[in-house]
């Protein structure tokens, strides 16, 4: 029935109306939360596409979201990586060859993912280039203590209405975990508070405390690396989120193997130079590291200062890259 009119208050039609109106209500409140998309068929691909204006990008992932074909693509200049529908692209008409291979994308895989390989702190420690600003990466691995609010609101401040960049190295555990969080992240980014780069971190980031570093995070033995990987991406984008280029090692800690299977994943590895719990101090092309899942208060209580006072100039994690 459509109401062209306010029905009298008291009425058979004003009853009717308020009667559909809190059946509405109640069938919103019994569904919950929107269902997350259902993401199949999930392939590694390297692929060069065009979009509709002739843009060049390569498609990494082949997958179906909800039964209809979709390609996650990264635009190899500005590194930002976008989930769009199949029939949107188009393989390239001619090999994009010596262009594409000396792109900022490429090279950074190239460069980071080979020798030589560190068992801690592989990979980009910091901006290729000289950066005006530093690059600040949030950790949450899994946990069970309190999310640190109170770091992203002061993130916030320094955008004056604007967003303000920040990277969040996210974990399939906590994301499953902490829905009430998740929420209020992806409500900041839909108000224009945020600008959030959503770096994979691996799904299970497991840690034995008792285990030496060649036997511990990802390169515990048994762990399926590329598994730890891609069941991130699907997490992700199963939530509305589209995974960047970009991998943060637990604990920082890799080997050969895994840094060229990242390498055949066409992403690429994240360490810091700034792991401000560590005592390191950041300068500009900075990697600042800290946790927001509350693991590690000692780095928030270093950060929230330098934020308070306006001492850091925060640049989008991409853009470390950009010569």
């Amino acid at each position: 029935m459509a109401i062209t009119e306010i029905p009298e208050k008291g009425s058979a039609r004003w009853a009717a109306s308020l009667f559909f109106l809190l059946l509405i209500l109640l069938q919103i409140i019994l569904a919950g939360p929107c269902a997350a998309a259902e993401i199949t068929d999930y392939r590694v691909i390297r692929q060069p596409m065009t979009d509709a204006a002739g843009g060049l990008r390569v498609a990494i992932r082949s997958f179906k979201s909800n039964g209809v074909p979709h390609l996650l693509v990264v635009d190899p200049v500005s590194l930002k990586t976008s989930d769009l529908p199949a029939s949107a692209l188009n393989p390239a008409s001619t090999p994009p060859g010596a262009k594409l291979h000396s792109s900022p994308y490429l090279q950074a895989i190239e460069t980071y993912t080979g020798a030589p390989y560190r068992l801690q702190n592989g990979g980009a420690t910091r901006a290729q280039s000289a950066a005006d600003g530093v690059f600040l990466t949030v950790d949450l691995c899994p946990s069970k203590r309190p999310f640190e609010y109170q770091l992203f609101e002061a993130v916030e401040r320094l955008g004056q209405g604007s967003p303000v960049p920040v990277a969040i190295c996210i974990t399939g555990i906590w994301l499953i975990n902490h829905p009430e969080e998740l929420a209020y992240l992806k409500k900041q980014v839909a108000a224009g508070k945020l600008a959030i780069t959503w770096v994979n971190h691996s799904y299970h980031h497991t840690y034995d405390p008792k285990a030496p570093l060649e036997r511990n995070f990802v390169l515990t033995p048994g762990t399926d690396f590329m598994e730890e990987v891609l069941g991130l991406e699907r997490e992700l984008l199963a939530h509305d989120l589209v995974p960047s280029p970009f991998f943060r090692y637990p604990g920082l800690v890799s080997d050969a193997k895994t840094m060229r299977q990242l390498g055949l994943l066409s992403l690429i590895p994240i360490g810091a130079d700034a792991w401000l719990a560590k005592g390191e101090t950041p300068r500009d092309g900075s990697f600042i590291l800290v946790h927001g899942n509350g693991n590690e208060p000692k780095g928030i209580k270093l950060v929230l200062p330098m934020l308070s006072g306006k001492e850091l100039r925060l640049r989008p994690l991409p853009a470390a890259f950009i010569p």
